[in-house]
């Protein structure tokens, strides 16, 4: 499947929705100023805001398109969902035109305005769906009638695989699963799903049989006994961006954890890749910049005020630059204000502890408020970090931690923060045992990521700052 194609051809429809939508709106508000489309089509047509609008207008809705994930999963749209989503966001989009560029027009009673707001909201949207709904028809049929699909394999082997594999099969519309091989759980390739799938290997493979395979999708089906080992199973698919699926069992139907996207498919557990709506992504960035940018222009002439200090109470550089582990656990630089005494390490990383007389003193001041953290605002800035998210570590303790808790890689699901649920319930860490026991707050925050939780985070955060309770 040509994604790239796919993309374009929604793109070039939505421009020439948003282009041919704002013209047939410009020749309605030059007819409610008593100038006839008909009559006065010269004059119409030589205002320069009917081609400013042309050329802008579509660039404000590609943009608007592109901060709300519009095209993310663009062979997994459905028409039902794209109906909803194109009809918010023409309301938002058309609201933003109207008070941005309409509402000081020209003097007209406030019907007219509603009335201008309605059509100009009815063009756009009627256009715009009107064409993808072409294209996502298109690609439907393609998929259910399997001329395209998405890479598959399952995970399981045994009698549950098996039903698993000849349900999706069966469908009398196909899910678009081509199904490219089984890896197993316990066992080898002398398995009863053998008979109908090739066998690619053992499940802790998973990552290099996806690369390899182009794998898109890839469903659990695994028996009773097996249950035990599907966070393992999981936590090996963490940082492929794959769609994982599992084959539920009764008690996931009546608990509600399935969710049906279509009738006629098979029922299964959706964990989907994504951790936050994409538009909320966007404002999640856009808020990181905004943020950093005011903390570090604002609040320059104090940190030039903590610089000076640092440098007077203790040799040694001003910050402090290490190697920690980041998104998708790649490595990045970090930087922090030094708040230890230079060469305080040497040797074996070792964690900081209460009454830690590495620090200095002015150090301890700063870990007390904080402020030893400004220096990240830099790394959100450049996107190694975000304001809110698990507190990034060295590959050291991270190589302890795996020892004891593997499903720590989760954390690599997303950019480490400058401050944390963890960082907020917990604090600082002085161990690996309180690492662990951080961990499950910084799990916590993953599974319930959103705009509303960071916002959460900062303000108590703020206030642990405000009352000196860090440690």
């Amino acid at each position: 499947m040509n994604k790239k194609l796919q993309v374009t051809k929604y793109v070039i429809a939505d421009v020439l929705s948003a282009m041919l939508a704002w013209g047939l709106f410009f020749i309605y508000r030059k007819n409610q100023e008593n100038i006839s489309f008909f009559n006065d089509y010269k004059l119409i047509l030589e205002d320069v805001n009917l081609y400013k609008g042309l050329i802008f207008i579509p660039i404000f809705w590609e943009i608007l398109y592109l901060m709300t994930g519009t095209y993310r999963k663009i062979y997994r749209k459905s028409r039902l969902k794209e109906l909803e989503q194109t009809f918010i966001i023409s309301i938002i989009g058309v609201l933003i035109i109207f008070f941005a560029l309409i509402l000081d027009d020209f003097i007209i009673t406030y019907k007219k305005y509603y009335q201008s707001f309605l059509v100009l909201f009815s063009l756009h949207f009627l256009i715009t769906y009107s064409l993808r709904l072409i294209i996502t028809s298109r690609t439907a049929y393609k998929i259910h009638n399997k001329i395209i699909g998405f890479n598959t394999i399952i995970v399981g082997s045994h009698s549950n695989a098996v039903n698993t594999f000849n349900d999706i099969e069966n469908q009398v519309e196909s899910s678009g699963n081509k199904f490219v091989g089984y890896v197993s759980v316990n066992g080898n390739g002398s398995s009863p799903l053998s008979n109908y799938l090739p066998y690619l290997g053992n499940y802790r493979t998973l990552k290099s049989i996806i690369k390899e395979k182009n794998i898109e999708e890839v469903i659990i089906s695994i028996e009773e006994n097996e249950h035990k080992l599907i966070e393992s199973i999981i936590t090996a698919l963490e940082d492929s961006e794959v769609v994982i699926k599992i084959t539920p069992d009764i008690q996931d139907i009546l608990l509600g954890s399935v969710k049906m996207s279509a009738i006629f498919q098979a029922p299964l557990i959706l964990i989907s890749p994504d951790l936050m709506p994409a538009w909320q992504m966007s404002l999640k960035r856009l808020m990181d910049i905004v943020i950093s940018l005011f903390v570090l222009i604002f609040l320059s002439p104090f940190i030039v005020i903590i610089a000076a200090i640092i440098k007077l109470t203790s040799k040694g550089p001003i910050f402090y630059s290490h190697e920690r582990i980041g998104l998708k656990g790649k490595p990045f630089t970090m930087h922090k204000f030094r708040s230890m005494y230079t060469d305080a390490e040497n040797g074996t990383p070792m964690l900081s502890c209460k009454n830690d007389p590495r620090i200095t003193p002015f150090g301890r001041f700063m870990r007390k408020v904080r402020i030893d953290e400004i220096p990240q605002f830099y790394n959100v800035l450049k996107g190694n970090m975000s304001i809110v998210g698990p507190r990034p570590e060295r590959q050291y303790f991270i190589n302890e931690i795996m020892k004891r808790a593997p499903h720590y890689r989760l954390l690599h699901k997303v950019k480490p923060g400058i401050t944390s649920w963890g960082q907020v319930k917990f604090g600082y860490a002085e161990n690996v045992d309180q690492m662990i026991e951080r961990l499950k707050y910084d799990l916590l925050y993953i599974e319930n990521m959103s705009l509303a939780t960071d916002i959460k985070i900062l303000l108590y955060t703020i206030i642990i700052i405000v009352q000196g309770r860090g440690k």
